[in-house]
């Protein structure tokens, strides 16, 4: 199963406009995997909304395919063309410097990065 079929479930949630995610490999366990989501205006991440989340992605995907954790982004990070950026944002999370994980000249949003260094920072990139 890809990503993409638990960006379809996620998005069929009315308060959900865009979604990224990731796994992060973790030695020892199975991995970490955090799923960031962009909320329809004035929609905040609540217990609930993350609960929904969880379930159907549960439900439509897997229990294997559950996020660990549910944050709540401005936008996500797309190149010009459009393409969702996994894998530098996955880079980032890990530790690798934003400059080194995208060409900025190619981002849609370059900017959009910058939660996921802020992110990698206060994680001690690796994970929670």
């Amino acid at each position: 199963m890809g990503t993409s079929e638990i960006y379809r479930a996620v998005q069929g949630i009315p308060d959900v406009v865009d979604a990224l995610v990731v796994d992060i490999p973790r030695p020892g366990t199975e991995g970490w995997m955090p799923l960031f989501v962009v909320l329809a205006d004035s929609e905040t991440l609540t217990d609930e909304l993350t609960a929904e989340i969880k379930r159907r992605i549960r439900e439509l995907c897997s229990p294997r395919h559950v996020p660990d954790v549910v944050y709540q982004i401005a936008e996500v990070p797309r190149t010009l063309s459009g393409k969702v950026l996994e894998v530098p944002v996955k880079r980032i999370l890990t530790g690798t410097p934003p400059d080194q994980a995208a060409s900025h000249d190619s981002l849609a949003n370059p900017s959009s990065l910058d939660y996921f260094v802020e992110l990698s920072r206060r994680l001690g990139a690796g994970g929670e």
